[in-house]
């Protein structure tokens, strides 16, 4: 069913690459959202054909499990000026005093950032100020510098007055964190474009973009067709337009992202069990995915094993086991009952290459993803040598990529949408 590579660790990069001109990178959504173009592969003898997005429902299996992210993209992008009138912005990556999101978030004391600085070395290590205004109250907003990791600065943000959340100020203050192929500035419109319909809880510098296509419209069809929603939430960091710079799949170092998932969406996930599972884009992907391993961790190493799902776990001959959906979910529900989670919290690294054999995932929504990147990998996996069909095919009859471009829709060859 899927194209079997003995390691990927020794994958060669350069056989995912592949030209794409500038001219087919769209820097605008299409408008209305749902009339973006869907080329759907694999569903009939593997051929490829079209539609809009807003005709998916009829392409998909009824009495199916539909699963997005619901995750929100915060306005990551905040523009300093130093008193000698020099710029400096600071894009957040993700916070680290306190660490979880949704504390950081909803904190009204100083919070610690990850951020990235551009033009960093004209910032002298003095407070930057930013004057805005919150619910027509004018607000000040300092960052400090406070330390290095990695390529990156931790930042102290503080704010007077202290009656906002961080997630408030950032409303105020940020931008939206376009990609950086959109080689534009934020406009208002970015606000409710590069955001799901169904975006909940802040924590992205990214979109999940195969969710962008949804409509309300598109949802009463779905549920119409008796295809019900489950969500997750898998924060997108920036590491998601990290493309691998390494000849060789083993030298390249994943990113981590935060997961969250409640206790509800398990049971709906082992009430659901031999219902098809839609997958919408690769972010809801890592974190389902990654979900299985965990059970796997748990029946293996024992309770109270972390969710920490490292990059090449899935390949490690340790937890080369039979272990169903089914059995991984109950395992995962067990835990959170025996450790008082109604919600439960974790990361992930999981990088999915071919060679990688799903074992939540029957059916792919995604957009075209960037040339030498894991996320086309990820597709690879899905799909075998068909998204280079499919991709030929997107090129040569004028889909629009990336972030704010069409969808596809994959099945796997020789899937088996009633198991």
């Amino acid at each position: 069913m899927y194209m079997t590579i003995v390691n990927p660790r020794l994958i060669n990069i350069q056989d995912f690459d592949y030209p794409l001109p500038e001219s087919f990178i769209a820097t605008h959504p299409a408008i209305p959202r749902d009339s973006a173009r869907l080329l759907i592969a694999g569903r009939l003898n593997g051929e490829i054909s079209e539609a809009r997005f807003s005709e998916i429902a009829q392409y998909l299996p009824s009495n199916s499990l539909l699963l997005v992210n619901e995750t929100r993209v915060v306005r990551a992008r905040l523009i300093f000026n130093r008193s000698s009138g020099a710029q400096i912005e600071i894009f957040l990556l993700n916070p680290v005093d306190p660490a979880d999101m949704q504390l950081a978030f909803a904190s009204r004391e100083p919070v610690v950032c990850k951020a990235f600085v551009g033009n960093a070395r004209r910032w002298k290590g003095e407070v930057l100020y930013l004057s805005v205004s919150v619910d027509n109250m004018p607000v000040t907003l300092s960052a400090r510098l406070v330390g290095r990791v990695d390529n990156a600065f931790l930042v102290q943000f503080v704010w007077e007055p202290g009656d906002f959340t961080f997630a408030r100020i950032l409303e105020a203050a940020g931008k939206m964190p376009l990609p950086p192929y959109i080689k534009r500035e934020a406009t208002i419109d970015d606000a409710s474009d590069y955001q799901t319909v169904y975006a909940r809880q802040d924590g992205s510098v990214a979109a999940p973009t195969a969710g962008l296509h949804f409509t309300d419209e598109v949802m009463n069809s779905l549920a119409s067709k008796g295809i019900s929603t489950s969500r997750v939430i898998l924060h997108v960091g920036a590491g998601t337009f990290k493309p691998v710079s390494t000849d060789r799949l083993e030298n390249h170092t994943m990113h981590a992202e935060q997961i969250v998932i409640e206790r509800a969406t398990i049971e709906q996930l082992i009430e659901g069990v031999g219902r098809p599972r839609i997958l919408v884009g690769t972010t809801t992907v890592r974190t389902i995915e990654s979900l299985y391993w965990y059970g796997v961790k748990l029946l293996i190493d024992g309770e109270g094993s972390h969710f920490n799902i490292n990059q090449w776990m899935p390949y490690n001959p340790k937890y080369d086991v039979s272990v169903t959906a089914k059995e991984s979910l109950l395992a995962v529900r067990s835990e959170m009952i025996r450790s008082g989670l109604e919600v439960l919290s974790g990361e992930t690294s999981i990088i999915i290459a071919p060679g990688y054999q799903y074992r939540m995932t029957d059916i792919l929504i995604t957009n075209f993803h960037q040339p030498r990147s894991t996320l086309l990998l990820l597709v690879s996996a899905f799909t075998g040598d068909n998204w280079k069909t499919a991709y030929h095919y997107a090129l040569d009859n004028g889909f629009r990529f990336l972030s704010y471009g069409d969808a596809c829709l994959f099945f796997p060859a020789g899937a088996n949408l009633n198991h």
